[in-house]
């Protein structure tokens, strides 16, 4: 019982991180107009401060993962937070457009450790029964933070200009990290010997780990799954607040709000009927967890294209419902899958090549849609990231689940 109880107090300490992690990174979206103003650049160059720190962030993803798998998951999540939220005060005090530029470099290196981090950590303690659930509570904390950045960066932008944004944010974040030190229980991660039939004494390897998971077929296609799931997502919380300033003359609170709130309610709703359904049903079918996000991109295909085709409000915002309820679906999934693959002792370093795979990417197209803004429009590139969204559907279609492997992959949970 007391086990089961300190499962879900990490969950809600957790909870917390995860809302700054998307709170911090999702701020300065919704400050693009003022940003655009103070430093004269152009909507290619706006869409650089995504780039950039996604292809930092997606590039350190694995190795912040292995990090975590083979060394202390408490000490690297508290390290990633302080960090990044020295970051975040640091771009509060930037000077140029180029300063900004190196400030998101820098928060993706330090962000990168934390999500693959936090979810194995959370997997380490919530079984089959209750690890959707427990996995999707703590995205939640994403979907707020992603909330909260849009309409606190818009408002903060209009009453007390962009760099007090990032200033308060940065010092809120280094002391929960002192919170931290206090509430999360140390854990060591599964020996290498587990995969790799070697003495105790070895420790886990990076190039090894990584082999060892692409031999597996489904972690293949989860990673594709993941890649278009995440080019998708970063194109339009990139350039949705843009979008709606400029289609349909929102405020910049308007717009940041509308932008995320919508579609963030509706994760939160994905994610309690998602992983309420998943952890019951997988049960007895060993596809649940996929079936589920594989019907909710269907779905969020239809809905995210006539977000990116309407000129009417009254369709907008279904569209970005349906949306959400997709995104709810895949998040509080995907670690649940990955634990059906991977033994304990690699699924930090999945998750991180899960990130690598859609953020390389996707930093490259949500900064191709800014550069392409005249020639096919930002609902244009809308629309595409809902076309991606059909073809993740295919790649999750083939992945079958045994139980046998789940037998070997999971530990005594509570």
């Amino acid at each position: 019982m007391k086990a089961a109880r300190y499962a879900w107090a990490l969950v809600a300490l957790l909870w917390v991180v995860a809302l700054l992690n998307y709170l911090d990174r999702q701020v300065i979206f919704a400050l693009f107009p003022p940003l655009q103003q103070e430093f004269k650049v152009s909507a290619a160059q706006l869409g650089l401060l995504s780039t950039f720190f996604l292809w930092v962030y997606g590039v350190v993803s694995p190795l912040g993962g292995f990090l975590a798998d083979r060394y202390s998951r408490k000490k690297i999540i508290i390290l990633s937070l302080a960090v990044w939220s020295a970051v975040t005060w640091l771009t509060g005090h930037g000077a140029s457009f180029n300063q900004l530029l190196g400030a998101r470099a820098l928060m993706g290196v330090s962000e990168a450790c934390y999500i693959p981090a936090a979810l194995a950590l959370i997997s380490d303690h919530h079984g089959e029964r209750t690890r959707s659930l427990a996995t999707g509570l703590h995205q939640s904390g994403i979907y707020l933070g992603v909330i909260l950045g849009g309409w606190f960066g818009g408002w903060m932008g209009e009453h007390y200009g962009w760099r007090m944004a990032f200033t308060l944010l940065g010092i809120i974040g280094v002391g929960y990290a002192l919170v931290l030190l206090f509430g999360i229980k140390e854990t060591t991660t599964t020996s290498a010997a587990e995969s790799f039939g070697k003495p105790d004494s070895v420790q886990l390897q990076f190039l090894p780990a990584l082999a060892a998971l692409f031999r597996e077929r489904n972690f293949v296609l989860l990673a594709i799954a993941a890649m278009l799931f995440s080019i998708a997502g970063w194109i339009v919380m990139t350039w949705l607040p843009l979008y709606l300033y400029e289609r349909f003359q929102m405020s910049l609170a308007g717009a940041g709000f509308s932008a995320t709130f919508w579609i963030q309610a509706a994760a939160f709703g994905g994610i309690l009927g998602g992983g309420w359904l998943a952890d019951r049903w997988s049960a007895t079918n060993p596809r649940a967890r996929a079936l589920i996000p594989l019907g909710g991109f269907l779905a969020g295909c239809v809905f995210l294209f006539l977000v990116g085709w309407t000129s009417s409000q009254f369709a907008l915002i279904p569209g970005l419902i349906v949306y959400g309820l997709s995104r709810g679906f895949w998040d509080c999934n995907l670690m649940p899958m990955l634990c059906r693959i991977a033994p304990p002792h690699l699924r930090a370093t999945g998750y991180g090549i899960f990130n690598m795979a859609g953020t390389v990417v996707g930093g490259t197209l949500a900064w191709a849609a800014g550069a392409l803004k005249d020639a096919i429009g930002l609902g244009g590139a809308i629309q595409v990231s809902a076309l991606l969204l059909g073809v993740a559907a295919l790649a999750l279609l083939p992945i079958r689940f045994s139980k046998g492997r789940e037998a070997i992959a999971a530990t005594a949970r509570p």
